[in-house]
């Protein structure tokens, strides 16, 4: 299932996957919270007490898990205050609901303290496809325009490799 994560200035997409804990948690959206970080980890209360089984400390860039110690969604993007090496360690054993579409850059740009809603997606709300950044209706800066041109043209490096 698709989600939907929006602050002020940007937003996001996460694939849920079919766990109990992701079904737990798509029950009580929309969630409002505020972000938080632990270096390159965005995470924020969800106040839910989903199911924690299948918890582990194996986490990769991308992940999005439950943490049910702090009743949070985790979003990692690179190092963490536990990390010894460039993979994120979670401070205690998350469960994985998913993975983000986002990029490094953009999650590194979202700021502790802002506002944060996570919804699911439905054909009632008009966003852009998940492969695409999320738009809303303010107008692209600069470098978020050079990062969608730099994907473009990877993405069409790698589907002429391909051929």
């Amino acid at each position: 299932m698709l989600i939907v994560c929006k602050t002020r200035n940007y937003g996001f997409y996460i694939r849920f996957n079919h766990s109990a804990t992701s079904q737990e948690i798509i029950q009580h959206l929309p969630i409002h919270s505020f972000v938080q970080k632990w270096a390159d980890e965005i995470y924020f209360d969800i106040k839910i007490d989903a199911p924690s089984e299948s918890a582990t400390m194996d986490v990769s860039i991308g992940d999005v898990a439950y943490w049910p110690q702090g009743r949070c969604l985790c979003i990692f993007y690179g190092r963490t205050e536990a990390s010894k090496t460039d993979k994120p360690v979670p401070a205690s054993p998350v469960v994985i609901v998913g993975r983000t579409l986002a990029s490094v850059e953009e999650l590194r740009s979202i700021r502790p303290g802002e506002p944060i809603s996570v919804f699911v997606l439905t054909k009632q709300r008009s966003f852009s496809c998940a492969k695409e950044p999320f738009l809303d209706s303010r107008k692209l800066t600069q470098a978020e325009i050079d990062v969608l041109v730099k994907k473009l043209l990877a993405e069409k490096q790698k589907s002429s490799f391909k051929k």
